[in-house]
């Protein structure tokens, strides 16, 4: 699966430490969430949600870069979506409902990220009920930068979606293939090279 477990040393649980540190816990919790929490890292390429599975496991984003993606009936790859650090990638549908995933997951970049599943997660919410309140924050994040994407993505000229793309997620430019980014945008990729030439970019 390309999974691969990182050293104490290596810094696994410093990513965790220091994105714990940003919440109102005490010392004493973050070492406690620390050492409990499930944080795995992965290689670029993995796929972590095979297109057709159920979804068991979703995961936020410490250190890395995600997509979601589909392949349609005519053997296209269309990418939807990218996550990167402080996002979670999860197939809600999926996860919970207990059906086949309509799409993909695949880890971009080497990425370390926060693993969750049903049983885990009722038991650190009984034992940790700030958890909840932290989850609860990203999800609203994560829905809200969903429907605000959408809605200027149907509206918006090809050109129009990469500078809203520049001006809400920067990062992603130098981060991702060309192809999977004028993909996400809904172009090819010759059609984003012409934007690009266009803006001077």
């Amino acid at each position: 699966m390309g999974e691969y477990r990182m050293g104490e040393g290596e810094g696994m649980t410093d990513y965790l430490t220091e994105f714990l540190k940003g919440f109102t816990l005490t010392q004493a919790e973050v070492e406690q969430l620390s050492s409990e929490i499930d944080v795995r890292t992965y290689k670029q390429g993995t796929i972590l949600l095979r297109q057709g599975d159920v979804s068991k496991e979703c995961y936020f984003v410490l250190q890395g870069c995600l997509r979601q993606f589909a392949i349609d009936e005519a053997g296209e790859e269309n990418t939807y979506n990218f996550y990167t650090e402080k996002q979670t990638a999860i197939n809600y549908k999926s996860y919970t409902q207990r059906i086949p995933s309509e799409y993909s997951i695949e880890c971009v970049e080497d990425s370390v990220l926060i693993v969750g599943d049903f049983i885990n997660e009722d038991v650190m919410f009984q034992k940790y009920p700030k958890l909840i309140e932290i989850t609860r924050g990203f999800m609203e994040e994560d829905l809200a930068n969903i429907q605000d994407n959408n809605a200027r993505f149907i509206s918006a000229s090809p050109q129009e979606r990469y500078l809203n793309l520049l001006d809400t997620r920067p990062n992603l430019i130098d981060r991702v293939p060309q192809h999977q980014l004028a993909s996400l945008l809904g172009m090819k990729p010759e059609s984003l090279s012409r934007v690009k030439r266009r803006l001077n970019l």
